[in-house]
């Protein structure tokens, strides 16, 4: 493998066996590995039998970081850039280094694979022909600002949203967006797997029963999107 290069890895969202032949190949190339937190990325590590040296880059040190690791790879030495899970720079840090190899002339190669928002848009059955991702909401300025433009999306919506925040966002989603369809996915991959479909007060009714512990993600109905079944869509046609 040639040196001097950054590859953006992406890893398993839950389930280790979603790694790709080619990110195991090169990890185990690379001189060395950026990840958000060393006991995570230890975890996938010592599972594929990979023992390369960690550089710790995330929101709290990425500033401080960045020009060290780049004069690395600039020195020839070739890195892996990988997140806690799934594919890095989609709502992780890393982006800004990517830009800063960019800038210096560095090779970025990606090596794709698992990501959360693809893979819950491909369960779903709502439209996937156009979507918007919008990641994590903002959690206090802002807020009400975007949840009133997706109220009037025409797109497919991707979210995702942590443990501690999933039942009020869907109390705001049942207030700005009552009657559009949803679909939530908890611990995609996971042992404990589960996807919910409904409008948001209806996921809501029984949400004490749920299990509320994990990351979600939550693909939601363009506007004005039937909700009739796609063998009567068909018909339409």
């Amino acid at each position: 493998m040639n040196n001097g290069k950054l590859f953006v890895v992406a890893t398993p969202i839950g389930n280790l066996g979603d790694i790709t032949f080619r990110a195991v190949e090169t990890l185990k190339s690379v001189d060395f590995i950026i990840c958000e937190d060393t006991r995570v990325t230890s975890v996938l590590l010592n599972h594929l039998e990979i023992s390369k040296p960690l550089v710790v880059i995330n929101a709290h040190n990425e500033s401080k970081s960045l020009e060290r690791v780049v004069e690395r790879i600039s020195a020839n030495e070739s890195a892996a850039l990988v997140s806690d899970a799934g594919t890095p720079c989609i709502s992780d840090p890393g982006i800004r280094l990517v830009n800063f190899a960019i800038e210096k002339g560095i090779e970025v190669i990606g090596i794709p694979g698992a990501n959360a928002a693809i893979m819950a848009l491909s369960i779903s059955g709502l439209p996937t022909d156009s979507f918007v991702f919008e990641g994590f909401l903002p959690q206090k300025k802002g807020r009400q600002k975007k949840l009133l433009q997706l109220a009037e999306e025409e797109r497919t919506i991707v979210l995702y949203e942590s443990t501690y925040r999933i039942e009020k966002l869907l109390e705001e989603l049942k207030e700005y967006l009552p009657t559009r369809q949803i679909v939530v996915g908890r611990e995609l991959t996971k042992k404990f797997e589960e996807t919910w479909r409904g409008t948001a007060g209806k996921i809501l009714t029984d949400f004490e029963k749920r299990n509320k512990k994990g990351e979600f993600v939550l693909v939601i109905a363009p506007l004005n999107w039937k909700t009739n079944s796609p063998l009567e869509k068909s018909n339409e046609n």
